[in-house]
């Protein structure tokens, strides 16, 4: 695939059913004891997007996601473009200000959020801000219990109807390469963060290229460290799985020992994630008992990665490939620079081709 693979699609949607039709059985999430196929994938973020359809949401309006990596994460950004609208994500590290700024500024219509991970309540979080959000009129309680004013996961669920899901295939149809997908807010380093607006087209092109850049295919099972709310996670991760038929394992955070073990269980062949990831594998006690045989692809960025651990991922551990990537939310591009394992001795020190 080339860049120019993402026309093959004019919206995200589109693409998601074009992957319900190619893979259809093939395994698209493993989510502890959730276990959706590409077929059952799609059909679940239709019943989504009927059901943002029933609250009101119009094409375009916003739609955050506070919550970490998840089978939910992913039904609800597939199903909220099924149903025209843009996604809002939120960094899970943001307290309630922060988050409630977002809100605010994107004048988000919806929610979907958690109660409980490590140990905030972020509808609590949101309500002790104390910040007025006029906009924002359903909360969507995804993992842990509602609060009052909240709905449930299945609650909400129930307001799809019939009438809702055929307005759904009307919005899918209708949208187009130019209108806006997401709304990513920068890191805010230098200043408060921006929201930048990408479009289906230009989104489309960061997760076709990232197929390209890793060989991913739907063999591959994608053990996902990197948070959607982030760029990579969720146009390097998400939509390159959903272009590509690979198998998505969301992880909530990184764990080094269940990392470890679903590589093992589940037969990971793409791991990303920063050097000190890799650092952390290589320095397990337990390491060599386990079977990480799968692993083909490594995927590392966010920070400069020493030459002596590149050496050390390819003298002790099974990739064949290791990315360096590279992604500016301000662009919306995703790039890297890759070596195979045989290439390694000539080009390790070196970020080009």
């Amino acid at each position: 695939m080339s860049t120019t693979a993402g026309e093959r699609w004019k919206s995200i949607p589109a693409m998601c059913a074009s992957a319900a039709e190619r893979f259809g059985d093939g395994p698209a999430i493993v989510d502890g004891d959730t276990r959706l196929s590409y077929a059952q994938l799609f059909d679940a973020s239709r019943a989504f997007a009927a059901a943002l359809v029933g609250s009101g949401v119009k094409p375009r309006e916003r739609v955050a996601v506070w919550m970490f990596n998840s089978a939910e994460w992913v039904i609800a950004a597939l199903g909220l473009w099924q149903a025209g609208a843009t996604l809002v994500p939120i960094n899970t590290r943001f307290k309630g200000a922060e988050a409630s700024d977002i809100l605010r500024r994107s004048q988000a219509r919806a929610l979907v959020t958690v109660t409980d991970f490590l140990g905030n309540d972020y509808v609590a979080m949101l309500r002790t801000a104390g910040a007025d959000l006029p906009d924002l009129e359903t909360i969507v309680v995804a993992r842990g219990e509602p609060a009052a004013g909240t709905l449930s996961w299945t609650d909400f669920l129930s307001r799809a109807d019939d009438a809702a899901a055929a307005e759904v295939e009307r919005r899918r149809a209708a949208v187009a390469p130019d209108d806006p997908s997401d709304i990513l807010f920068t890191s805010g380093t230098t200043g408060t963060p921006k929201g930048v607006v990408m479009t289906h087209g230009r989104t489309l092109c960061v997760a076709t290229d990232w197929v390209a850049m890793t060989g991913l295919s739907a063999g591959d099972r994608y053990l996902m460290v990197n948070p959607y709310f982030h760029m990579f996670g969720l146009k390097a991760g998400i939509l390159a799985c959903v272009a590509s038929g690979a198998t998505m394992l969301p992880e909530p955070v990184f764990d080094v020992d269940r990392v470890l073990a679903r590589v093992a269980a589940e037969q990971v062949t793409v791991l990303p994630g920063p050097p000190t990831l890799y650092q952390s594998i290589l320095d397990h006690p337990d390491r060599a008992t386990l079977d990480l045989s799968s692993l083909r692809v490594a995927v590392t960025g966010a920070a400069d990665i020493p030459v002596t651990l590149v050496r050390r991922v390819y003298d002790e551990l099974p990739f064949s490939m290791l990315v360096s990537g590279y992604g500016l939310t301000e662009a919306g591009t995703a790039s890297g620079t890759s070596h195979q394992k045989r290439a390694a001795s000539t080009r390790i020190a070196s970020v080009t081709q």
